[in-house]
């Protein structure tokens, strides 16, 4: 489902650029700043990186890439 949101001219032309640096749509690019964005509200105590290393990881998973972590 679809949901019309106003946003402002600034975060759309920051979200363009962005966009085209990580090869997203627009949309995509706002998508994935609401999620790290709503990751780092759940999680205050985790870094920028490290929630974004999470979001790889769960999507890579989601992909069917995965292999077991031999500890030592």
């Amino acid at each position: 489902m679809t949901t019309a949101v106003r946003i402002t001219d600034d975060l759309v032309r920051d979200a363009k650029i962005f966009s085209k640096i990580d090869k997203r749509s627009l949309t995509g690019q706002i998508e994935h700043w609401a999620r790290i964005g709503k990751c780092a509200e759940e999680n205050s105590d985790l870094t920028y990186s490290l929630i974004k290393d999470i979001l790889i990881g769960i999507a890579e998973l989601e992909q069917g890439e995965s292999s077991e972590y031999k500890f030592g």
